[in-house]
């Protein structure tokens, strides 16, 4: 039996099966990076208010920078980027 997204034959041989499981999974990362944006947006609302998203923004981009910053005790992560 051949399941949908059984990628152990050569994907060459089936690109449709190749194309729709990679784009599965994208479109999986999207709808889960969305609800999550839309949840951290409700509690900015609930928190800050409706008026200021820069201070949402900076606090944002330091616990970014702590969080990677924590495992490694460095920000290679970065450079990547």
């Amino acid at each position: 039996m051949v399941y949908f997204f059984d990628m152990s034959d050569d994907w060459r041989h089936h690109p449709l099966r190749y194309i729709a499981r990679n784009l599965s999974i994208v479109i999986g990362l999207v709808l889960i990076w969305r609800g999550i944006w839309y949840i951290l947006d409700g509690i900015d609302i609930y928190l800050l208010g409706d008026a200021n998203h820069a201070l949402s923004a900076i606090g944002g981009i330091v616990l970014g920078l702590i969080i990677l910053f924590v495992p490694d005790r460095d920000l290679k992560e970065i450079s990547k980027l």
